[in-house]
């Protein structure tokens, strides 16, 4: 199984950019990578994928154009580049792998969760 560990959250002003890593490791690797968040109260919402080998991406409509999922391949880290935040991007940020079989969008498609990180947006 794949460990994951995110880092790079924080607290930053409407409008603002941050930069979430995870970096993988262990004997297994997943096919298929992506970034789900949670906020309070709410279901874990899917926010971005990509493809480990191809790099074909895939985003939530709420964070089309304002988001960019990427991988590094040699350093086995995977990137979650935010920009124009909004107060409603506050959430917990989880990475997770998993296999390319099924939708790609929900979260029992993973099997390997990172601890999450925490993205705070003021107004």
């Amino acid at each position: 199984q794949v460990q994951l560990v995110e880092s790079g959250g924080g607290l930053v002003q409407a409008g603002g950019s941050l930069r979430l890593s995870c970096a993988a490791s262990g004997r297994t690797f997943s096919s298929i990578y992506a970034w789900f968040r949670q906020a309070p109260g709410k279901e874990r919402e899917f926010v971005a994928a990509v493809t480990w080998s191809g790099g074909s991406t895939d985003y939530a409509d709420s964070v089309k154009g304002r988001f960019t999922i990427s991988r590094d391949n040699a350093k086995n880290v995977l990137y979650l580049q935010m920009n124009s935040l909004k107060p409603e991007d506050t959430a917990v940020y989880y990475c997770a792998g998993g296999t390319t079989s099924g939708n790609i969008r929900s979260p029992r498609l993973y099997n390997s969760w990172g601890q999450g990180t925490q993205v705070t947006v003021s107004s």
